[in-house]
Protein backbone atom coordinates (compact mmCIF):
# COMPACT_ATOMS: atom_id res chain seq x y z
CA UNK A 1 0.00 0.00 0.00
CA UNK A 2 1.63 3.52 -1.13
CA UNK A 3 1.87 6.09 1.81
CA UNK A 4 -0.43 8.49 1.97
CA UNK A 5 0.21 12.22 4.13
CA UNK A 6 -1.95 12.05 7.23
CA UNK A 7 -2.22 15.14 9.61
CA UNK A 8 -1.83 15.01 13.36
CA UNK A 9 -4.61 17.36 15.39
CA UNK A 10 -2.58 20.90 15.07
CA UNK A 11 -3.41 25.09 15.43
CA UNK A 12 -5.20 26.76 13.05
CA UNK A 13 -3.56 27.50 9.68
CA UNK A 14 -2.93 31.21 9.21
CA UNK A 15 -5.43 32.50 6.62
CA UNK A 16 -3.63 33.24 3.54
CA UNK A 17 -3.38 36.53 2.14
CA UNK A 18 -5.97 38.93 0.27
CA UNK A 19 -5.16 39.13 -3.47
CA UNK A 20 -4.48 42.81 -3.22
CA UNK A 21 -2.25 42.69 0.14
CA UNK A 22 1.34 43.65 -0.08
CA UNK A 23 4.47 41.37 1.24
CA UNK A 24 4.79 44.17 4.14
CA UNK A 25 1.43 43.59 5.85
CA UNK A 26 1.91 40.19 5.34
CA UNK A 27 4.72 40.39 7.64
CA UNK A 28 3.22 42.77 9.96
CA UNK A 29 0.01 40.48 10.42
CA UNK A 30 2.88 37.36 11.02
CA UNK A 31 4.72 39.72 13.58
CA UNK A 32 1.35 40.26 15.30
CA UNK A 33 -0.17 37.07 15.56
CA UNK A 34 3.30 35.04 16.26
CA UNK A 35 5.70 37.59 17.37
CA UNK A 36 8.96 35.80 18.51
CA UNK A 37 7.87 32.31 17.13
CA UNK A 38 10.75 31.57 14.81
CA UNK A 39 10.55 32.11 11.12
CA UNK A 40 13.86 30.96 9.81
CA UNK A 41 16.01 28.81 11.23
CA UNK A 42 19.89 27.86 10.37
CA UNK A 43 20.07 24.29 9.95
CA UNK A 44 24.24 24.19 11.01
CA UNK A 45 24.89 27.48 12.42
CA UNK A 46 21.75 28.17 14.92
CA UNK A 47 21.22 31.46 12.93
CA UNK A 48 16.86 32.55 13.51
CA UNK A 49 14.75 34.84 12.37
CA UNK A 50 11.65 35.71 14.35
CA UNK A 51 7.97 36.94 12.70
CA UNK A 52 8.87 40.18 14.94
CA UNK A 53 12.58 40.25 14.55
CA UNK A 54 11.60 39.92 10.48
CA UNK A 55 9.15 42.80 10.89
CA UNK A 56 11.75 45.22 12.54
CA UNK A 57 14.38 44.61 9.58
CA UNK A 58 11.69 44.75 6.94
CA UNK A 59 10.82 48.47 8.15
CA UNK A 60 15.07 49.13 8.05
CA UNK A 61 15.10 47.87 4.52
CA UNK A 62 12.48 50.08 3.19
CA UNK A 63 13.97 53.12 4.82
CA UNK A 64 17.54 52.12 3.19
CA UNK A 65 16.25 51.11 -0.07
CA UNK A 66 13.50 53.92 -0.52
CA UNK A 67 16.30 56.31 -0.94
CA UNK A 68 17.67 53.82 -3.04
CA UNK A 69 14.73 53.96 -5.55
CA UNK A 70 14.37 57.26 -5.11
CA UNK A 71 17.36 57.20 -7.25
CA UNK A 72 16.26 55.68 -9.72
CA UNK A 73 17.65 51.98 -8.60
CA UNK A 74 15.11 50.00 -8.84
CA UNK A 75 16.59 46.00 -9.59
CA UNK A 76 18.82 44.70 -6.92
CA UNK A 77 20.60 41.81 -7.03
CA UNK A 78 21.55 39.77 -4.31
CA UNK A 79 24.65 37.64 -4.35
CA UNK A 80 24.06 36.12 -0.46
CA UNK A 81 25.42 32.51 0.48
CA UNK A 82 23.98 32.55 4.15
CA UNK A 83 20.41 30.92 4.04
CA UNK A 84 19.06 33.09 6.54
CA UNK A 85 21.04 36.12 5.97
CA UNK A 86 19.59 35.89 2.03
CA UNK A 87 16.05 35.48 3.54
CA UNK A 88 15.90 38.82 5.20
CA UNK A 89 17.78 40.46 2.13
CA UNK A 90 15.26 39.19 -0.17
CA UNK A 91 11.88 39.60 1.75
CA UNK A 92 12.99 43.02 2.81
CA UNK A 93 14.05 43.98 -0.85
CA UNK A 94 10.77 43.06 -2.13
CA UNK A 95 8.24 44.33 0.79
CA UNK A 96 10.18 47.63 0.36
CA UNK A 97 9.02 47.84 -3.37
CA UNK A 98 12.44 46.63 -5.47
CA UNK A 99 13.19 44.10 -8.25
CA UNK A 100 15.00 41.89 -7.24
CA UNK A 101 17.13 39.25 -8.51
CA UNK A 102 18.75 36.48 -6.91
CA UNK A 103 21.89 34.74 -8.10
CA UNK A 104 23.83 32.00 -7.68
CA UNK A 105 26.97 32.83 -5.69
CA UNK A 106 29.39 30.16 -7.47
CA UNK A 107 28.79 31.15 -10.51
CA UNK A 108 31.69 32.17 -12.48
CA UNK A 109 32.24 35.62 -13.44
CA UNK A 110 32.34 35.78 -17.43
CA UNK A 111 30.65 33.86 -19.76
CA UNK A 112 26.98 32.99 -21.56
CA UNK A 113 26.51 31.57 -17.81
CA UNK A 114 28.45 33.93 -15.22
CA UNK A 115 28.14 36.86 -13.31
CA UNK A 116 28.46 39.71 -15.85
CA UNK A 117 25.89 38.03 -17.99
CA UNK A 118 23.19 37.11 -15.78
CA UNK A 119 23.57 41.17 -14.23
CA UNK A 120 23.19 42.47 -17.54
CA UNK A 121 20.23 39.98 -18.30
CA UNK A 122 18.38 40.89 -15.06
CA UNK A 123 19.04 44.57 -15.38
CA UNK A 124 20.27 44.73 -11.76
CA UNK A 125 21.67 48.89 -10.74
CA UNK A 126 22.98 47.34 -7.64
CA UNK A 127 23.95 44.20 -5.71
CA UNK A 128 23.90 43.17 -1.85
CA UNK A 129 26.62 40.62 -1.19
CA UNK A 130 27.93 38.90 1.93
CA UNK A 131 31.26 38.91 -0.06
CA UNK A 132 33.47 41.37 -1.82
CA UNK A 133 33.07 42.11 -5.72
CA UNK A 134 35.24 39.66 -8.13
CA UNK A 135 37.45 40.98 -10.65
CA UNK A 136 35.88 42.72 -13.38
CA UNK A 137 32.20 43.42 -12.32
CA UNK A 138 31.28 47.10 -12.67
CA UNK A 139 27.95 47.19 -11.25
CA UNK A 140 27.74 49.29 -8.40
CA UNK A 141 28.56 46.15 -4.96
CA UNK A 142 27.38 46.25 -1.35
CA UNK A 143 28.62 43.99 1.27
CA UNK A 144 26.11 43.58 3.67
CA UNK A 145 28.22 44.60 6.64
CA UNK A 146 28.27 47.83 5.24
CA UNK A 147 24.71 48.39 4.17
CA UNK A 148 24.84 51.84 5.78
CA UNK A 149 26.47 52.82 2.14
CA UNK A 150 23.05 52.70 0.74
CA UNK A 151 22.02 55.46 3.32
CA UNK A 152 24.59 58.33 2.11
CA UNK A 153 23.97 58.21 -1.38
CA UNK A 154 27.24 56.84 -2.36
CA UNK A 155 25.29 54.29 -4.08
CA UNK A 156 23.50 56.34 -6.96
CA UNK A 157 22.95 56.62 -10.84
CA UNK A 158 24.27 59.91 -11.88
CA UNK A 159 21.10 62.17 -12.93
CA UNK A 160 18.79 59.96 -11.72
CA UNK A 161 15.90 61.55 -9.74
CA UNK A 162 12.96 58.99 -10.12
CA UNK A 163 12.31 54.87 -10.44
CA UNK A 164 12.88 53.87 -14.17
CA UNK A 165 10.64 50.95 -13.73
CA UNK A 166 7.36 51.13 -11.40
CA UNK A 167 5.08 48.58 -10.12
CA UNK A 168 4.69 47.13 -6.59
CA UNK A 169 8.31 45.30 -7.26
CA UNK A 170 8.72 41.45 -7.02
CA UNK A 171 11.35 39.23 -8.60
CA UNK A 172 13.84 38.93 -12.05
CA UNK A 173 14.56 35.09 -12.79
CA UNK A 174 16.18 33.70 -15.36
CA UNK A 175 14.25 30.66 -16.47
CA UNK A 176 16.78 27.51 -16.51
CA UNK A 177 18.47 27.78 -19.62
CA UNK A 178 18.07 23.51 -19.69
CA UNK A 179 16.29 23.83 -23.30
CA UNK A 180 18.43 26.76 -25.06
CA UNK A 181 19.21 30.29 -23.97
CA UNK A 182 17.63 31.53 -20.42
CA UNK A 183 14.29 33.29 -21.14
CA UNK A 184 14.01 36.24 -18.52
CA UNK A 185 10.55 36.32 -16.02
CA UNK A 186 9.70 38.89 -13.85
CA UNK A 187 6.76 38.12 -11.31
CA UNK A 188 5.44 40.74 -8.91
CA UNK A 189 4.11 40.52 -5.19
CA UNK A 190 0.73 39.27 -6.15
CA UNK A 191 1.98 36.24 -8.61
CA UNK A 192 4.89 35.44 -6.03
CA UNK A 193 2.34 35.34 -2.71
CA UNK A 194 -0.49 33.78 -4.66
CA UNK A 195 1.41 30.35 -5.43
CA UNK A 196 2.56 30.78 -2.30
CA UNK A 197 -0.81 30.67 -0.45
CA UNK A 198 -1.77 27.77 -2.89
CA UNK A 199 1.61 25.62 -1.89
CA UNK A 200 0.79 26.56 1.98
CA UNK A 201 -2.93 25.61 1.26
CA UNK A 202 -2.36 22.13 -0.51
CA UNK A 203 0.62 21.43 2.07
CA UNK A 204 -1.88 22.10 4.63
CA UNK A 205 0.79 23.94 6.41
CA UNK A 206 0.14 25.72 10.06
CA UNK A 207 2.28 27.38 12.93
CA UNK A 208 3.24 23.74 13.83
CA UNK A 209 4.81 22.78 10.90
CA UNK A 210 8.28 22.65 10.63
CA UNK A 211 9.71 22.85 6.76
CA UNK A 212 13.35 21.85 5.58
CA UNK A 213 14.95 23.70 2.77
CA UNK A 214 18.11 22.53 1.11
CA UNK A 215 17.84 23.84 -2.14
CA UNK A 216 18.91 26.84 -3.62
CA UNK A 217 17.40 30.14 -2.55
CA UNK A 218 18.35 31.96 -5.86
CA UNK A 219 15.79 29.29 -7.79
CA UNK A 220 11.98 30.43 -7.62
CA UNK A 221 11.24 27.09 -5.69
CA UNK A 222 12.74 27.83 -2.70
CA UNK A 223 11.51 31.24 -2.63
CA UNK A 224 7.80 30.88 -3.33
CA UNK A 225 7.62 27.29 -1.81
CA UNK A 226 9.98 27.15 0.89
CA UNK A 227 10.85 31.22 2.00
CA UNK A 228 7.12 32.88 1.23
CA UNK A 229 4.84 29.39 1.90
CA UNK A 230 6.37 29.16 5.14
CA UNK A 231 5.30 33.22 5.55
CA UNK A 232 2.05 32.45 4.40
CA UNK A 233 1.26 29.76 6.61
CA UNK A 234 3.09 31.37 9.87
CA UNK A 235 5.03 28.40 9.95
CA UNK A 236 8.80 27.39 10.69
CA UNK A 237 11.77 27.00 8.46
CA UNK A 238 15.13 25.68 8.60
CA UNK A 239 16.94 26.02 5.78
CA UNK A 240 20.65 24.58 4.77
CA UNK A 241 23.49 25.97 2.19
CA UNK A 242 22.62 23.05 0.45
CA UNK A 243 21.92 19.36 0.59
CA UNK A 244 24.25 16.98 2.95
CA UNK A 245 23.61 13.24 2.37
CA UNK A 246 25.72 12.88 5.75
CA UNK A 247 23.56 12.99 9.37
CA UNK A 248 20.70 13.72 7.26
CA UNK A 249 18.10 11.96 8.96
CA UNK A 250 19.75 12.75 12.36
CA UNK A 251 19.32 16.50 11.74
CA UNK A 252 15.73 16.00 10.67
CA UNK A 253 14.49 14.82 14.04
CA UNK A 254 17.01 17.20 15.77
CA UNK A 255 15.22 20.30 14.33
CA UNK A 256 11.49 18.37 14.33
CA UNK A 257 10.92 18.34 11.09
CA UNK A 258 7.65 17.68 9.82
CA UNK A 259 7.70 18.43 5.58
CA UNK A 260 10.82 18.23 3.04
CA UNK A 261 10.92 20.35 -0.01
CA UNK A 262 13.14 18.44 -2.41
CA UNK A 263 13.85 17.55 -5.59
CA UNK A 264 14.34 13.75 -7.60
CA UNK A 265 17.76 13.86 -6.92
CA UNK A 266 17.40 14.38 -3.08
CA UNK A 267 14.82 11.65 -3.01
CA UNK A 268 17.32 9.34 -5.03
CA UNK A 269 19.64 9.79 -2.27
CA UNK A 270 17.23 9.17 -0.13
CA UNK A 271 16.12 6.41 -1.06
CA UNK A 272 18.34 3.81 0.98
CA UNK A 273 19.02 4.37 5.04
CA UNK A 274 22.58 4.51 6.21
CA UNK A 275 23.69 1.79 8.25
CA UNK A 276 22.09 2.96 11.89
CA UNK A 277 19.76 5.77 10.11
CA UNK A 278 16.15 5.97 11.14
CA UNK A 279 13.81 8.15 10.44
CA UNK A 280 12.04 10.84 12.71
CA UNK A 281 8.38 9.89 12.43
CA UNK A 282 7.26 13.51 12.96
CA UNK A 283 8.20 14.00 9.04
CA UNK A 284 4.27 13.54 6.67
CA UNK A 285 5.76 14.46 3.54
CA UNK A 286 8.35 15.24 1.33
CA UNK A 287 7.95 17.69 -2.06
CA UNK A 288 9.58 16.78 -5.16
CA UNK A 289 9.78 19.51 -7.70
CA UNK A 290 11.83 20.91 -10.73
CA UNK A 291 12.24 17.31 -12.78
CA UNK A 292 10.41 14.19 -13.09
CA UNK A 293 10.25 12.19 -10.52
CA UNK A 294 11.03 8.36 -11.69
CA UNK A 295 8.29 5.96 -10.24
CA UNK A 296 10.81 3.46 -9.33
CA UNK A 297 12.66 6.12 -7.29
CA UNK A 298 9.24 7.24 -5.42
CA UNK A 299 8.57 3.32 -4.67
CA UNK A 300 11.79 2.90 -3.47
CA UNK A 301 11.44 6.31 -1.22
CA UNK A 302 8.47 5.75 0.20
CA UNK A 303 8.85 1.83 1.22
CA UNK A 304 12.21 2.75 2.83
CA UNK A 305 11.06 5.85 4.88
CA UNK A 306 7.31 5.14 5.22
CA UNK A 307 6.86 8.85 4.03
CA UNK A 308 4.93 10.05 1.06
CA UNK A 309 6.15 11.64 -1.45
CA UNK A 310 4.16 14.35 -3.12
CA UNK A 311 5.15 15.02 -6.86
CA UNK A 312 4.38 18.16 -8.33
CA UNK A 313 4.82 20.30 -11.51
CA UNK A 314 6.24 23.80 -11.79
CA UNK A 315 7.95 26.36 -13.33
CA UNK A 316 9.27 29.86 -13.45
CA UNK A 317 6.99 31.32 -15.48
CA UNK A 318 4.14 30.35 -12.61
CA UNK A 319 6.12 31.30 -10.13
CA UNK A 320 6.92 28.10 -9.16
CA UNK A 321 3.85 25.69 -9.01
CA UNK A 322 1.12 24.66 -11.44
CA UNK A 323 -0.03 21.47 -10.37
CA UNK A 324 0.60 18.97 -7.03
CA UNK A 325 -0.55 15.22 -5.91
CA UNK A 326 -3.22 15.46 -3.70
CA UNK A 327 -1.89 14.51 -0.03
CA UNK A 328 -5.13 12.62 0.93
CA UNK A 329 -5.37 10.31 -1.49
CA UNK A 330 -2.74 7.18 -2.64
CA UNK A 331 0.19 8.30 -5.05
CA UNK A 332 -0.33 7.73 -9.02
CA UNK A 333 2.44 6.49 -10.44
CA UNK A 334 4.02 9.01 -12.94
CA UNK A 335 1.04 11.37 -12.20
CA UNK A 336 2.21 15.18 -11.20
CA UNK A 337 -0.92 15.84 -9.47
CA UNK A 338 -4.03 18.04 -10.47
CA UNK A 339 -3.76 21.87 -10.92
CA UNK A 340 -3.24 24.22 -7.71
CA UNK A 341 -4.65 27.67 -7.64
CA UNK A 342 -4.63 27.93 -11.95
CA UNK A 343 -6.13 26.60 -15.08
CA UNK A 344 -4.87 23.67 -16.82
CA UNK A 345 -5.82 22.04 -20.10
CA UNK A 346 -4.33 20.18 -22.83
CA UNK A 347 -4.63 20.91 -26.65
CA UNK A 348 -3.67 19.17 -29.61
CA UNK A 349 -0.22 19.32 -31.00
CA UNK A 350 -1.91 20.58 -34.24
CA UNK A 351 -3.50 23.45 -32.83
CA UNK A 352 -2.14 27.23 -32.16
CA UNK A 353 -1.49 28.47 -28.50
CA UNK A 354 -5.15 29.17 -26.85
CA UNK A 355 -6.74 27.29 -29.75
CA UNK A 356 -10.70 27.02 -29.20
CA UNK A 357 -10.57 23.08 -28.57
CA UNK A 358 -9.40 21.09 -25.28
CA UNK A 359 -8.01 17.38 -26.31
CA UNK A 360 -10.25 14.75 -24.88
CA UNK A 361 -8.61 12.60 -21.47
CA UNK A 362 -5.61 10.53 -22.44
CA UNK A 363 -4.89 12.39 -25.37
CA UNK A 364 -1.29 13.66 -25.48
CA UNK A 365 -0.70 17.07 -26.24
CA UNK A 366 0.41 20.59 -25.25
CA UNK A 367 0.40 21.61 -21.65
CA UNK A 368 -1.09 25.09 -21.69
CA UNK A 369 -1.58 26.97 -18.11
CA UNK A 370 -3.56 30.30 -17.44
CA UNK A 371 -4.28 31.85 -14.07
CA UNK A 372 -3.10 34.66 -11.40
CA UNK A 373 0.64 33.47 -11.39
CA UNK A 374 1.22 33.39 -14.20
CA UNK A 375 3.32 35.98 -16.59
CA UNK A 376 2.06 37.63 -19.69
CA UNK A 377 4.75 37.38 -21.55
CA UNK A 378 9.48 37.45 -21.06
CA UNK A 379 11.07 40.56 -20.44
CA UNK A 380 12.02 41.86 -24.07
CA UNK A 381 8.83 40.87 -25.42
CA UNK A 382 10.96 37.35 -26.42
CA UNK A 383 8.67 34.23 -27.23
CA UNK A 384 5.33 35.80 -27.38
CA UNK A 385 4.39 32.89 -29.76
CA UNK A 386 3.75 30.86 -26.61
CA UNK A 387 1.46 33.40 -24.87
CA UNK A 388 -2.51 34.16 -26.37
CA UNK A 389 -4.48 37.42 -26.04
CA UNK A 390 -6.86 35.54 -23.77
CA UNK A 391 -4.44 34.38 -21.14
CA UNK A 392 -3.42 30.46 -21.87
CA UNK A 393 0.80 30.15 -22.06
CA UNK A 394 2.52 26.97 -23.58
CA UNK A 395 4.25 25.46 -21.14
CA UNK A 396 6.34 23.67 -23.68
CA UNK A 397 5.36 20.41 -22.07
CA UNK A 398 3.76 17.62 -23.52
CA UNK A 399 1.82 15.22 -21.27
CA UNK A 400 -1.72 13.88 -20.87
CA UNK A 401 -4.95 14.17 -18.14
CA UNK A 402 -6.74 10.94 -17.22
CA UNK A 403 -10.43 10.56 -16.44
CA UNK A 404 -9.90 12.30 -13.45
CA UNK A 405 -8.17 15.41 -14.45
CA UNK A 406 -4.71 14.04 -13.32
CA UNK A 407 -1.54 15.33 -15.10
CA UNK A 408 0.97 13.27 -16.39
CA UNK A 409 4.00 14.76 -18.21
CA UNK A 410 5.56 12.70 -21.31
CA UNK A 411 8.60 15.06 -22.40
CA UNK A 412 9.15 19.30 -23.01
CA UNK A 413 8.44 19.35 -26.90
CA UNK A 414 12.08 19.84 -27.37
CA UNK A 415 13.52 16.87 -26.26
CA UNK A 416 10.50 14.76 -28.51
CA UNK A 417 13.01 12.30 -30.74
CA UNK A 418 12.06 11.60 -34.09
CA UNK A 419 13.94 8.65 -35.41
CA UNK A 420 12.71 8.29 -38.88
CA UNK A 421 9.06 9.63 -38.42
CA UNK A 422 8.37 7.74 -35.36
CA UNK A 423 7.84 9.93 -32.25
CA UNK A 424 9.86 8.65 -29.14
CA UNK A 425 8.74 10.55 -26.06
CA UNK A 426 12.19 10.27 -23.65
CA UNK A 427 10.12 9.75 -20.38
CA UNK A 428 8.32 6.00 -21.37
CA UNK A 429 11.66 4.99 -22.12
CA UNK A 430 13.47 6.43 -18.99
CA UNK A 431 10.78 4.54 -16.72
CA UNK A 432 11.74 1.17 -18.34
CA UNK A 433 15.15 1.70 -17.71
CA UNK A 434 14.65 3.47 -14.51
CA UNK A 435 13.55 0.43 -13.08
CA UNK A 436 16.39 -1.14 -12.41
CA UNK A 437 17.70 -1.16 -8.90
CA UNK A 438 21.51 -0.25 -10.21
CA UNK A 439 20.28 3.28 -12.16
CA UNK A 440 20.40 6.04 -9.90
CA UNK A 441 19.67 8.80 -12.80
CA UNK A 442 18.66 8.55 -16.33
CA UNK A 443 17.91 10.36 -19.15
CA UNK A 444 17.12 9.68 -22.48
CA UNK A 445 18.10 11.59 -25.92
CA UNK A 446 18.20 11.59 -29.52
CA UNK A 447 21.34 11.12 -31.53
CA UNK A 448 22.20 12.35 -35.26
CA UNK A 449 21.65 9.28 -37.28
CA UNK A 450 22.00 9.68 -41.34
CA UNK A 451 19.19 7.34 -42.32
CA UNK A 452 16.87 7.91 -40.03
CA UNK A 453 17.22 11.25 -38.42
CA UNK A 454 17.84 11.00 -34.95
CA UNK A 455 17.94 7.28 -32.58
CA UNK A 456 17.74 7.67 -29.10
CA UNK A 457 20.36 6.66 -26.53
CA UNK A 458 20.33 6.26 -22.77
CA UNK A 459 22.62 8.02 -20.22
CA UNK A 460 22.45 6.76 -16.99
CA UNK A 461 24.78 7.09 -13.56
CA UNK A 462 24.76 3.55 -11.77
CA UNK A 463 24.20 3.61 -7.92
CA UNK A 464 27.70 3.30 -5.67
CA UNK A 465 28.12 0.52 -3.27
CA UNK A 466 29.70 1.66 -0.14
CA UNK A 467 32.11 -0.23 1.57
CA UNK A 468 32.49 -1.56 4.94
CA UNK A 469 33.60 1.83 6.10
CA UNK A 470 30.86 3.50 4.41
CA UNK A 471 33.20 4.83 1.42
CA UNK A 472 31.62 4.98 -2.11
CA UNK A 473 33.07 2.85 -4.85
CA UNK A 474 32.48 3.37 -8.50
CA UNK A 475 30.87 0.16 -10.41
CA UNK A 476 33.33 -1.82 -12.51
CA UNK A 477 33.10 -2.68 -16.20
CA UNK A 478 31.90 -6.12 -15.04
CA UNK A 479 28.98 -4.52 -12.86
CA UNK A 480 28.11 -2.20 -15.60
CA UNK A 481 27.83 -4.80 -18.12
CA UNK A 482 25.71 -7.12 -16.02
CA UNK A 483 23.25 -3.39 -16.09
CA UNK A 484 23.46 -3.14 -19.70
CA UNK A 485 22.15 -7.02 -20.46
CA UNK A 486 19.62 -6.70 -17.64
CA UNK A 487 18.29 -2.88 -19.61
CA UNK A 488 18.37 -4.82 -22.98
CA UNK A 489 16.17 -7.21 -21.90
CA UNK A 490 14.13 -5.13 -19.89
CA UNK A 491 13.41 -3.22 -23.13
CA UNK A 492 13.26 -5.57 -25.86
CA UNK A 493 10.75 -7.32 -23.64
CA UNK A 494 8.32 -3.85 -22.92
CA UNK A 495 9.09 -1.12 -25.91
CA UNK A 496 8.74 -1.81 -29.42
CA UNK A 497 12.31 -1.46 -31.61
CA UNK A 498 11.66 2.18 -32.21
CA UNK A 499 11.54 3.09 -29.19
CA UNK A 500 14.80 1.15 -27.49
CA UNK A 501 18.08 3.11 -26.91
CA UNK A 502 20.78 2.18 -29.45
CA UNK A 503 23.81 2.38 -26.58
CA UNK A 504 23.49 2.61 -23.08
CA UNK A 505 26.09 5.24 -22.09
CA UNK A 506 27.28 5.27 -17.97
CA UNK A 507 29.07 8.76 -16.82
CA UNK A 508 30.20 9.37 -13.47
CA UNK A 509 26.86 12.45 -13.54
CA UNK A 510 24.88 14.25 -15.21
CA UNK A 511 24.99 17.60 -16.54
CA UNK A 512 22.43 19.66 -14.48
CA UNK A 513 21.89 22.91 -13.31
CA UNK A 514 21.45 23.69 -9.59
CA UNK A 515 18.19 21.90 -8.69
CA UNK A 516 19.42 19.33 -10.05
CA UNK A 517 17.22 19.68 -13.72
CA UNK A 518 19.35 17.81 -16.31
CA UNK A 519 20.91 19.67 -19.31
CA UNK A 520 19.80 17.31 -21.93
CA UNK A 521 21.68 19.13 -24.28
CA UNK A 522 25.09 18.84 -22.62
CA UNK A 523 24.60 14.93 -23.07
CA UNK A 524 26.61 13.54 -25.85
CA UNK A 525 29.11 15.73 -25.78
CA UNK A 526 32.81 16.28 -24.25
CA UNK A 527 30.58 17.72 -21.33
CA UNK A 528 29.56 14.56 -20.30
CA UNK A 529 32.42 11.58 -20.51
CA UNK A 530 30.93 8.15 -20.94
CA UNK A 531 32.78 5.87 -18.49
CA UNK A 532 31.32 3.22 -20.38
CA UNK A 533 29.07 2.48 -23.40
CA UNK A 534 26.81 -0.50 -24.52
CA UNK A 535 25.34 -1.30 -27.47
CA UNK A 536 21.62 -2.15 -27.14
CA UNK A 537 20.71 -3.03 -30.50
Amino acid sequence: MQAVATRLPAATVAPAPAPDVALCDVIRARSVLLGDRTYIEHARDGGTLTFRRLEEHMDRWRGLLGGVRARGLTTIGLVINDPVAFADAFLGAVSAGCWVAPLDPSMPVTGEGGLEAALARTGVDVVLADGPAPAGIDTAWVELDRIDHLEDGRVTRPGATAPQRAGAGGVVLSSSGTTGAPKVVRLGQDKLLHTAASVASHLELGPEDRGFNPLPLFHINAEVVGVLAALVAGSSLVLDDRFHRSGFWDLMGRRSITWINAVPAIVSRLSALEPGETVSSSIRCIRSASAPLPVAVADRFEATTGIPVIETYGMTEAASQITAHPLSVPRRPGSVGLPVGMELRIVRQSDPVGGPREAPEFHIGHVEIRGASVVEGYVGGTHQDRFSPDGWMRTGDLGHRDADGFLYLHARTDDVINRGGEKVLPREVEEAIGADAMIASVAVVGRDHPELGQVPVAYVVLRADADDDGVDHAPSHLEAREVADRIKKTLERDLVRAKRPVALCVVERMPAGPTGKVKRRLLDTPEAPVLFSFDLR
